[in-house]
């Protein structure tokens, strides 16, 4: 894994705080002053300085990754770097990607006795959940290992309303948050309490039995749905809407 040292010409920090550095992997660097708030000085003297973890880095010597079992390499997507009005955004405030385009692919998986390839091929555009996977830095660009199962869905276009589920992932558009309380207070968006009831957009073919078979979902879109509060990947779409993306054994029940 890549690493990347913190270093500085002068610090100045409070000798009681130096506790807080013990345990932590470190590099020995050389500052040209060391001032403690005691009054006392040192200079010219090795200290032990944090080293911030990064992405793995594949070294160049190797020209290509080869994902195994039923794992898919992305080709994450560049996190934009400035707002729509044009205003730069600090790090802190960039979204993280969670979309991409697929480079390679496993082998399949096996189920019972059936071999299973991946659903998903070479060059497809993908959207997949928001913490999953092992990121890489190779030949030059942000990558992502993951299992296909960690994949919500292909996404053609740049419009999260045109996203197509994959095996047993339902996509929903979230009802909208109630404005006033029951007494007319109006609400603000701190206390807006998260709705957990949407629309069904959009619905994936199923999971697969051991046989390699699809097993339909039992909801289909246009179905009204109660989910699980904090399941699934949230999405804003260009309307305006919120969407959610989440496994069908989320659902709790269908309204009418």
């Amino acid at each position: 894994m890549a690493t990347a040292q913190l270093t500085a010409s002068s610090i100045s920090v409070s000798a009681r705080n130096l506790s807080s550095l013990e345990g932590l992997r470190a590099s020995n660097v050389k500052f040209a002053s060391f001032k403690p708030a005691g009054g006392f000085a040192l200079s010219q003297r090795p200290y032990r300085c944090l080293v911030v973890k990064a992405a793995t880095v594949v070294a160049p010597k190797y020209t290509s990754i080869k994902p195994l079992g039923d794992r898919v390499l992305v080709k994450i997507k560049t996190v934009e770097e400035k707002s729509e009005g044009g205003i730069l955004l600090p790090s802190s405030a960039q979204t993280k990607p969670q979309a991409g385009e697929v480079v390679a692919v496993g082998e399949g998986k096996s189920i019972g006795k059936t071999k299973l390839d991946i659903s998903v091929k070479t060059g497809a555009r993908v959207v997949y959940s928001k913490y999953a996977g092992t990121e890489v830095e190779f030949d030059g660009s942000s990558h992502l290992i993951l299992k296909e199962d960690d994949i919500i869905g292909i996404l053609e276009t740049d419009d999260i309303r045109d996203l197509k589920p994959l095996n047993d992932r339902v996509f929903i558009k979230i009802a909208e948050a109630e404005e006033k309380t029951a007494g007319g207070l109006l609400l603000t968006e701190a206390t807006k309490e998260k709705p957990s009831i949407g629309t069904v957009i959009a619905v994936g073919p199923g999971p697969l039995d051991e046989e390699g078979n699809r097993k339909a979902l039992s909801v289909s879109p246009g179905s009204t749905v109660l989910y699980s509060k904090y399941a699934g990947n949230d999405f804003k779409g260009s309307d305006g809407a919120n969407y959610i993306a989440l496994k069908a054994s989320d659902l709790m029940a269908i309204l009418s």
